[in-house]
């Protein structure tokens, strides 16, 4: 791989945007499409080169990053990028995707002679900025050194989790995570939600907490995004139900039950149903109230 690498990004939403922007602020020539090509456009002025089609973003890439919302969306993206796609190229596949669409995946990397690594990602529109994300990447040992010089710009730390990219340990690790944000992301809000019903002022109870093992930096970044009225989104609740539907598939194709994923999946879907889908996971606090 040369010294300075062509990485080509695809989808630019609140994750993909950020990890474009460092990328190329690092160095790297680095390529963006979008599906919706005016919310890609402002990455222009730090130096990305924004395409109209996936193909144009991947031709002569060293590098292909997909971030998009689910399986069917990266199959889509590279089914439309596959004229282009140089052979050998390596592809880090960052999306959250849960482990029963990354076959399609991995089977596309194959057939179009693609490295693949399943690299989801731990964080949302902070860290993201920062370059402060952790990844989950499971690949072939020959192919890490090439992929630590992506992640060591989109992120602050790498936890390989396997060998073979197609077996989905980095995806299910993913998904195992993302059921304990959910956990604390909707009990959060159900939380406050009930210390309103009682009459008391919810700082009550973050008081009462305070400093000991009841408390959590997460507990405190939510809470205060729900007292604020501040529910800009850094993770929507839209997609937040999307991940809480790949955990509750992969449960039950294991023979686990996962009662409070079910529970945030139906906070989750009365939040979206009133109105908050395009705001953040933490305006599932009004799942809790009937108005």
């Amino acid at each position: 791989m040369p010294d300075t690498i062509s990485v080509a990004v695809l989808g630019t939403g609140i994750m993909g945007a950020a990890m474009a922007r460092n990328l190329a602020r690092a160095g790297l020539d680095v390529r963006a499409w979008n599906r919706t090509r005016a919310r890609a456009e402002p990455l222009s002025a730090d130096g990305v080169r924004v395409t109209d089609t996936p193909a144009q973003a991947v031709d002569g890439a060293d590098v292909v990053l997909t971030m998009l919302l689910d399986g069917p969306a990266v199959l889509d993206a590279l089914r439309q990028a596959a004229p282009a796609l140089p052979a050998g190229a390596l592809w880090l596949q960052m999306s959250t995707v849960g482990d029963e669409a990354l076959a399609a995946l991995a089977r596309f990397a194959d057939d179009h002679g693609l490295r693949f690594v399943d690299a989801p990602v731990l964080g949302t529109k902070a860290p993201a900025e920062k370059g402060e994300l952790t990844i989950l990447a499971a690949g072939s040992p020959d192919v890490r050194e090439r992929a630590e010089r992506v992640f060591g710009i989109v992120g602050s730390r790498t936890q390989w989790v396997g060998e073979d990219g197609a077996s989905g340990a980095a995806s299910r690790l993913k998904l195992v995570v993302n059921s304990w944000v959910m956990t604390v992301v909707t009990g959060t809000g159900e939380t406050l939600a009930l210390a309103k019903g009682l009459g008391l002022d919810p700082r009550e109870f973050l008081a009462a907490v305070a400093g000991g093992p009841l408390d959590l930096p997460y507990l405190r970044m939510k809470s205060e995004l729900i007292l604020a009225g501040d529910y800009s989104a850094s993770f929507t609740v839209s997609a937040a139900r999307k991940d809480v539907r790949l955990i509750t598939e992969a449960a039950r194709r294991s023979g686990v039950r996962a009662d409070l994923a079910e529970a945030a999946a139906e906070r989750l879907r009365r939040a979206e149903e009133q109105g908050h889908g395009h705001e953040d996971g933490a305006a599932a606090h009004f799942a809790s109230f009937e108005d």
